[in-house]
């Protein structure tokens, strides 16, 4: 390999898309949340797991701390931690916060989702295509 071939700067790759982002809606209900809360929490994990009718379920917890994997965004303000495990169900999540008159909650849209269950307890998730 020539001396130049070895100097040159590799080529520019795609930004790669956050992972999870937040509304503002969400955002603020998120902070409401974790000021309200008692103990001392560094941000909100977000995740999947295995349950529910069509196989997995979102997570929402308090962060106590950062995993030395953990995905790490922030997004309108709010710190979130992601397990690594996680990421490529939940790449390019959006989470919003929904209230109608006799509910509120958060509502994931992900483009990795290809089912639901009836109750809305539950989601099929595929994970994302490398591109």
């Amino acid at each position: 390999m020539s001396e130049q071939a070895r100097t040159e700067t590799p080529a520019r790759r795609r930004a790669r898309p956050e992972v999870v982002t937040l509304t503002e809606r969400a955002a603020d209900r998120m902070k409401a949340i974790m000021a309200a809360a008692d103990g001392a929490y560094v941000g909100v994990r977000i995740g999947v797991k295995n349950g529910g009718c069509a196989g997995m379920e979102y997570t929402l917890d308090y962060a106590t701390e950062k995993a030395p994997l953990d995905e790490e965004v922030t997004s309108e303000g709010v710190r979130i931690l992601i397990d690594p495990k996680a990421i490529l169900f939940l790449l390019g999540t959006r989470i919003d916060y929904v209230t109608e008159k006799l509910s509120a909650k958060f509502v994931f849209e992900n483009p990795n989702q290809t089912d639901a269950c009836g109750c809305g307890e539950s989601v099929t998730i595929v994970p994302a295509a490398a591109q």
